[in-house]
């Protein structure tokens, strides 16, 4: 079977990326998974491999033809954009300039075909910022870079996918926020994503905005009815296997068992709660609606512990394995 090919972002280089990278890729299994280039600064990611002990091979790249994909490589695209004696856990223009220069050129390999998935090791928001780079993170820098509107936040777990409908706002906004539109929007982001990952017929279930999904009315003010049901409609007339609004209280527990393929979050907590109750090293973030897939690692760039050997690579490894699970499935036919 192909593999799918899938560029590791180094994210900030002060920061626990290229530890986690090197962890990882001193792991052969998941040579087994896939293709494996970096995007990012071959000294940094040396320094890193010496720090934890990575006994491994790099191999400078500046085509994808010039990849070697054997256990123990590193296919390295070397930016060359900072020092070798970059401090530390510190707050650097240079490293945030970087980070967002290795995304670009990720995007630049999957906008080729050359690539299936992009994997993000974590970037810091200050020093991008500093560094020339006014974005919120890394999925703003992707739809920006990938010219999308209309893109969703997507979590996923071994036992659990939740897609939302918003993030990032205060609650009471949140519900103002959701409208028939963006609801419709993300189920079919939702369906279309696990379609493409060779699911044939997706189980999609919905949750209520207020307890009990209103309950006929009873809690709220008939939100479900107004900005839920016309959106489900939509989607259940274009053959789309969606549930009406349902319980979040129960719901969650149903996809777990395995009633449904992945779960409508209306809110942030909504969603996040359940997936971090089943263990934050199992957490990945998937940005779904660009024209590519990405998988990030659900941390941040921990400068506290950053250069001292004790990151752990298993939320990287979860998002590798991840992105294969929801890789195009022509990227893992025969080739």
């Amino acid at each position: 079977m192909k593999k799918p090919v899938i560029c590791i972002t180094m994210g900030d280089g002060a920061g626990i990326g290229p530890e986690i990278i090197m962890k990882m890729m001193k792991d052969p299994e998941v040579y087994e998974w896939a293709d494996l280039v970096v995007s990012g600064d071959l000294k940094i990611l040396k320094r890193a491999g010496g720090i934890i002990g990575a006994d491994v091979e790099f191999n400078l790249i500046r085509t994808m033809d010039e990849a070697v994909f054997k256990k123990g490589i590193v296919n390295v695209f070397d930016l060359d954009l900072l020092p070798e004696d970059l401090p530390f856990g510190r707050i650097s223009p240079a490293a945030g300039d970087a980070a967002y220069r290795y995304i670009e050129k990720a995007v630049s390999l999957a906008n080729t075909g050359e690539i299936d998935v992009i994997c993000t090791a974590p970037l810091n928001k200050e020093a991008m910022q500093k560094g020339g780079h006014q974005y919120p993170g890394h999925t703003e820098i992707l739809a920006d870079l990938t010219s999308t509107n209309d893109y969703a936040m997507l979590l996923s777990s071994p036992k659990l996918k939740v897609i939302h409908v918003t993030t990032h706002i205060g609650l009471i906004d949140a519900v103002n926020k959701i409208e028939p539109g963006r609801v419709y929007n993300v189920i079919r982001m939702a369906h279309d994503v696990l379609i493409q990952s060779g699911l044939e017929d997706p189980r999609i279930a919905v949750c209520g905005i207020n307890p009990h999904a209103g309950e006929n009315g009873l809690f709220g003010y008939g939100e479900e009815g107004e900005k839920l049901d016309p959106a489900i409609r939509k989607a259940k007339e274009e053959g789309i296997n969606v549930t009406d609004p349902l319980p979040a209280d129960t719901l969650f527990f149903r996809a777990v068992r395995g009633d449904f393929d992945i779960v409508v979050a209306m809110y942030h907590d909504q969603g996040h709660a359940p997936i971090k109750v089943l263990g934050l090293e199992s957490g990945v973030n998937i940005t779904v609606g660009l024209p590519i897939l990405r998988t990030s690692v659900d941390h941040g760039t921990a400068f506290d512990i950053a250069g001292k050997g004790i990151a752990d690579e298993a939320s990287l490894k979860e998002a590798v394995r991840q992105g294969v699970e929801m890789a195009p499935a022509h990227s893992r036919n025969q080739g």
